[in-house]
């Protein structure tokens, strides 16, 4: 069968280094005898290295031409193929509710979403290893006062140990991508109670980094009055925006400040 045509629209750039493929395949070997879901194996190119490994092996592809491929060429998996929408998929039943690793060569389109959608299913994916942009990459990995610290470096680094692995460079792919890659794994943390309502946490850390060059003072005003309007009586804020806290900007705090900002939200709103 010949080769599958990548498809721009599902984001796609098939690896074609085999050296690299496995080097990302064994990234998996952080976390032994657990079942492995790699999402995109697109031909089988990473693929190839974690059947060997004896290992529960699924794959999901939503590609139909990658699916007959694989069909094809790697019969062993025939009943371990999951033709759909990773971002669709109820989780919990891929493995029986059994933890498992989740892996790949991630599509660039998406692969922000799918940290979101492992976060959403951590008590099932204890590690997560793959190949995303550089630039995702570093804003995993990132420390607070850094340009790339952002949004999903909190919600991720709360629950995640990151481990920026190694640089891939665009001549490795069909098609090149106009950016650089990177390997990166994903370590679940101790950490199973935030210590703070998580879902105000989220609208913290979104509402404060999408006016990320203002002061936090500034940045939180729109979740302030979008709570207001949920409250009978809302609070006055003059105290509350003038703590210390608030004088710096959002990429300048840490998980655990962040952690503390959002229990004091919910205090000033408790009162």
């Amino acid at each position: 069968m010949k080769s599958v045509r990548p498809k721009k629209f599902l984001g796609q750039h098939f690896l074609t280094h085999l050296p690299t493929a496995q080097a990302i395949a064994d990234t998996v070997d952080a976390c032994p005898d657990l079942p492995v879901l790699e999402v995109g194996p697109g031909m089988g190119v990473m693929t190839q290295y974690l059947i060997p490994k004896q290992r529960e092996l699924k794959v999901v592809e939503i590609d139909f031409e990658s699916v007959e491929y694989l069909r094809k060429n790697f019969p062993q998996l025939e009943d371990h193929i999951i033709e759909d929408d990773f971002l669709k998929m109820h989780l919990e039943y891929t493995f029986d509710g059994k933890p498992f690793v989740l892996t790949g060569n991630y599509p660039y389109n998406i692969s922000s979403q799918i940290f979101f959608k492992m976060l959403d299913y951590r008590h099932l994916i204890p590690c997560c290893t793959g190949m995303i942009q550089k630039e995702v990459a570093e804003r995993l990995a990132a420390k607070p006062g850094c340009k790339a610290y952002g949004i999903l470096t909190v919600l991720v680094q709360l629950y995640y140990h990151v481990d920026y692995l190694f640089t891939v460079e665009p001549g490795v792919f069909n098609p090149p991508p106009k950016v650089r890659s990177a390997v990166v794994r994903l370590t679940r943390n101790e950490v199973t109670d935030p210590g703070c309502d998580e879902r105000l946490l989220r609208r913290v850390v979104k509402t404060t980094f999408n006016q990320r060059r203002k002061m936090m003072r500034g940045s939180i005003k729109p979740l302030l009055a979008e709570l207001d309007t949920q409250c009978p009586t809302p609070p006055d804020h003059t105290e509350f925006l003038a703590q210390p806290l608030l004088t710096r900007r959002p990429e300048q705090l840490s998980v655990e400040e962040f952690i503390g900002l959002t229990n004091l939200v919910a205090q000033h709103y408790a009162q």
